[in-house]
């Protein structure tokens, strides 16, 4: 009709609109993501690229004569090796993992492996999931990723128990990369509620470093456990649909913390991958993140998030990678960058050697500066006390944005657990894993019998009603 009329208007202001969405997405980079967020601490930050290397240690086939290690070796001591365990000892229920006692860092430590992409059993745990399958704590979370998860902490319980009894000023440490840094989330999920089950271990003394993870839980949760779980990522990645202390640690152009597509989706397209994550990236920019905010469903990457920072926009090569820290609600990567390396920032091998240039770089503005033992303790005491605030804001600001099942903290400044008068049952919801008496929460017992059975060998097995099929 603007045709008719002599001016084409209407197509005028499309493309005007169009040439504007395109021009403000190229635009977007990871940095500007966390570009608000504060700077991470050597104490939290020293862990991850050792952590790194024990997840790649998992890839070997013998510890003590391995074939990948980076130059610095993977600084494990192969007599402190506890289990290592293969597709073969899974039978493809969980990915692959090692338990490793480490007693120069007084930690106890249990590594999972990132996806193989031959395996069909990763594919499978991967998509044993849909929206809203599978309810938990007053939250959702990844169905497939979740069994995977009960399978380890029951077979391998006995074990952690005697190790976290012998070693009492030990920590517990769950680790991964991709895959299983969302099988390490959820276990320390399931840890943190069944700490009887373990010794009746510290919460505090529990700890999640995902590396690259794939979003495994609904917002309320990734709030709620920020404390134990940390997620890291270098600058060009994030996941799809990844907190005592969750860590969750994303390359900065990352695809896989970033894109809310469906796993199913990104593997049947794997040959269309930047078709995909182009087409998805139009459709995420017209839905406003309130929509978003207020699904319960809707998946995310897990607790604290640390970005590692090595781009800046219109600038070619790599530079001195900056680790950024923050405990957020909503911003949470929740936009997927255009660019080149949205595949390669996530392999594991990448996140090790920048976070340890990373790690570099910190240790030596600590050495520059020379804190005196008194200040530096001073100083840690005051980043324990804004870390703590800035977790309780946190919830608080979930509960002004409205985010479903998200509650305040206690005025009383205790927010290990649901509030009294809060449960799943009151919104309609039901929930497992906690061994605690709660309404609406079903115990571990219970939970082992109704999913795990043994097979004629005696191995551990999900029952047929709960089968991928």
């Amino acid at each position: 009709m603007s045709i008719l009329c002599g001016f084409p208007l209407l197509e005028c202001v499309y493309c005007l609109a169009c040439a504007r969405w395109a021009w403000k997405r190229c635009l977007h980079t990871a940095g500007h993501d966390s570009e608000t967020w504060g700077l991470a601490t050597l104490e939290e930050f020293e862990p991850v690229p050792r952590l790194c290397r024990y997840i790649l240690a998992v890839y070997e086939d013998d510890i003590r004569q391995p074939l990948w290690a980076p130059p610095e070796g993977y600084g494990i001591n192969p007599d402190w090796l506890i289990l290592k365990k293969t597709y073969e000892d899974t039978k493809g229920l969980a990915p692959p993992y090692t338990l490793y006692l480490d007693h120069d860092h007084m930690d106890i430590v249990l590594a999972f492996r990132g996806l193989n992409m031959a395996k069909e059993s990763d594919y499978a745990v991967l998509l044993d999931n849909k929206l809203g399958k599978r309810k938990f704590d007053g939250g959702y979370v990844h169905n497939g990723l979740l069994k995977a998860a009960g399978w380890v902490l029951h077979t391998e319980l006995n074990v952690l128990k005697d190790l976290v009894l012998k070693h009492p000023h030990y920590t517990l440490t769950f680790a991964g990369h991709s895959l299983g840094s969302g099988v390490a989330a959820l276990l320390t999920m399931l840890a943190v509620q069944n700490g009887d089950k373990l010794g009746d271990i510290d919460r505090k003394r529990i700890r999640c470093y995902a590396i690259a993870p794939a979003r495994c839980m609904s917002l309320n949760l990734a709030v709620r456990y920020a404390d134990p779980l940390k997620f890291f990522m270098l600058v060009g990645d994030v996941g799809n649909q990844k907190s005592r202390d969750f860590r969750g640690e994303p390359a900065e152009d990352d695809f896989l913390p970033r894109t809310a597509t469906p796993l199913e989706d990104i593997f049947k397209s794997l040959f269309c991958l930047p078709c995909l994550l182009c087409l998805r990236c139009m459709r995420d920019t017209c839905i406003p993140e309130e929509k978003m905010l207020k699904d319960p469903r809707r998946l995310y990457a897990p607790g604290r998030l640390y970005h590692i920072v090595e781009r800046k926009p219109f600038k070619i090569g790599r530079f001195p990678p900056v680790v950024r820290t923050a405990v957020p609600v909503d911003g949470r990567f929740e936009h997927i960058v255009l660019s080149c390396n949205a595949t390669s920032d996530h392999a594991i091998i990448w996140i090790e050697r920048e976070a340890q240039r990373a790690l570099d770089i910190i240790l030596e503005k600590e050495h520059i500066m020379e804190i005196p033992a008194k200040q530096r303790m001073e100083r840690q005491e005051t980043l324990a006390k804004e870390k703590s605030e800035e977790y309780r804001a946190a919830l608080q600001r979930a509960v002004t944005l409205a985010v479903p099942h998200a509650y305040a903290p206690s005025p009383y400044g205790t927010f290990d657990d649901v509030p009294w008068d809060y449960s799943p049952e009151s919104s309609g919801e039901s929930s497992f894993g906690s061994s605690r008496k709660t309404r609406g929460r079903e115990t571990w017992d219970e939970l082992v019998e109704r999913l795990f059975d043994k097979d004629e060998s005696g191995r551990i097995v999900f029952k047929k009603s709960y089968s991928r099929d």
